[in-house]
């Protein structure tokens, strides 16, 4: 295919094709023209401008159809459009519905292309509006009727501790596997994580039992076979003995059925300066000893290799006494008194 040039064609080919400061893509195509014009091959031109033959074909199409005009770039591109407000409500509004594909939420390019806008469009608008699709909160709503109360006499023993008393927030991790990989451990390297082997042995599994001292941050820890009411008022048994004889204690517990048996009560009883505090009902949140809880998991529980449930009585038992060295307490807040709990339901002491 010979193309015949002007004079003016090719002296203005021939500078795109020379400039220093001219896009690449310009210089390309007008060096395929100028070859064409020479009567250079195909195969010739492709080699040596690193082509096809389509690309070869649209060029010299347009050329010939429009000249120079030809050789510019015409991409399209996205439709320009403008935020508006009637475009903002609309996408909110079709955030707020799930997509008809089966998944169960949007992201903004999904959402993007369903409305027929720019995906950063959708990601202004959802950072304005505070809106997160791809995240999700788990909550449970408590049904204890007595909420409010129980609630604020925990939360008044975090504030106002009774004088001369002192506070431990108990519970029990249960269920603790003694897991031993069965592939050794590659360590920690730069450039790579440590790595765990995907099987592993079961060694069996031990309970924890754990006393969080609401004032100094100290744990008194022990660990379990099962979790039983005898194992329960053993560990409160444990608890007495290490406070000064005559000391009140108060000890806040979740709703679990061994924590209300006739032997927890008999031990009451016996001890009358035991006082039992129990959280509301699917509030176990209230308890500051799940916060501990929650550290020693990803400090030990989660990424340990134990090779035996002695091993992991044994690390579990150490953790508790290099972290009660320097013991850290919570420091308890409540934002909000309107929400279920009010300020007339507040204690202010016992």
């Amino acid at each position: 295919m010979l193309i015949e040039l002007s004079k003016v064609e090719r002296n203005e080919l021939q500078h795109r094709v020379r400039s220093q400061s001219g896009r690449a893509d310009d210089a390309r195509r007008a060096r395929c023209i100028l070859m064409l014009a020479e009567g250079a091959s195909w195969s010739t031109i492709r080699q040596s401008i690193d082509c096809n033959d389509s690309y070869i074909s649209r060029w010299s199409k347009r050329f010939g159809e429009e000249r120079l005009a030809g050789l510019y770039s015409r991409h399209c591109g996205q439709q320009a459009s403008t935020l508006t407000p009637r475009l903002e409500a609309r996408i909110l509004k079709a955030t707020q519905k799930p997509p008809h594909n089966g998944s169960t939420h949007w992201s903004t390019r999904k959402l993007g292309a369903k409305l027929g806008v720019s995906h950063m469009m959708v990601s202004r608008v959802w950072a304005k509006h505070g809106l997160k699709p791809h995240q999700l909160e788990g909550y449970m709503a408590s049904n204890d009727p007595e909420f409010e109360a129980k609630a604020a006499d925990i939360i008044g023993l975090y504030l106002n501790p009774p004088a001369h008393a002192v506070v431990f927030c108990v519970d029990e991790k249960t269920a603790i596997q003694a897991l031993d990989r069965k592939d050794p451990v590659l360590p920690l390297s730069p450039g790579r994580a440590e790595r765990h082997g995907f099987e592993y042995y079961r060694h069996g599994t031990l309970s924890l039992y754990a006393a969080f001292n609401t004032q100094t941050g100290e744990v008194l820890g022990k660990t379990a076979q099962r979790h039983t009411s005898a194992e329960f008022v053993a560990f409160l048994t444990d608890i007495v003995a290490h406070q000064p004889r005559r000391k009140e204690i108060h000890v806040i517990a979740d709703n679990l059925s061994a924590h209300k048996t006739k032997k927890v009560q008999a031990f009451l009883d016996e001890h009358p300066k035991v006082r039992l505090h129990f959280t509301p009902t699917y509030s176990s949140w209230l308890n500051q000893v799940e916060l501990w809880f929650a550290k020693i998991e990803r400090d030990v529980i989660a990424r340990g290799v134990f090779t035996s449930v002695n091993d992991l009585k044994r690390k579990l038992m150490r953790y508790i006494r290099h972290y009660n060295k320097k013991p850290k307490t919570v420091k308890w807040k409540y934002f909000d008194p309107t929400r279920r709990i009010t300020p007339e339901s507040v204690v202010t002491g016992h």
